[in-house]
């Protein structure tokens, strides 16, 4: 198929509060499975998830424990409208908890950003579909860090029980 290609940003829209995971899977079990990645990762975690199923119904399979980030992925998973991807919001809980459970579930192709920063996905539209082509998370960076800067990251990795000491 042949045609044009249209390059669009798509903003994440979400509270300052909750992170977010987006990727890219290949099977309609990714809502159960990364569901149950959460949950066994952090049992009193909040989250909501939308898949953008590619075929078939091509429906917005949904799940989530918390329906303000249930509403918030559905919401966030249309505007994309990228086949195969998901989109997981968090609350009462770090990406860097389930990151791993998820990177490690079979169907998980690639996931391309978690944050908790105001992030755009760079979203390409052809005839035959859409699909990310990348992500934009956070700002530029303003500076190198010096000595205070050390100091803050290693306290607030001390903070939130990342690093000992």
């Amino acid at each position: 198929m042949t045609g044009t290609l249209e390059l669009k940003t798509v903003k994440i829209e979400k509270p300052e509060d909750v992170n977010f995971i987006l990727g890219q899977s290949h099977f309609i079990k990714t809502v159960e499975d990364i569901a149950e990645a959460v949950t066994g990762s952090v049992p009193g975690a909040k989250f909501g998830l939308a898949f953008c199923e590619s075929s078939g119904e091509c429906l917005v399979r949904v799940e989530g424990n918390d329906e303000e980030l249930k509403g918030l992925a559905v919401k966030n998973a249309l505007a994309l409208g990228a086949g195969h991807s998901f989109i997981l919001f968090l609350r009462d809980c770090f990406p860097i908890n389930v990151l791993n459970a998820i990177k490690d579930l079979q169907e998980v192709c690639c996931i391309y950003c978690a944050t908790a920063n105001p992030a755009q996905i760079i979203i390409a539209e052809s005839p035959a579909g859409r699909g990310i082509m990348g992500v934009i998370d956070g700002e530029k960076p303003k500076g190198v860090e010096g000595p205070e800067g050390v100091q803050w990251r290693v306290a607030l990795l001390r903070k939130f029980g990342y690093k000992r000491g």
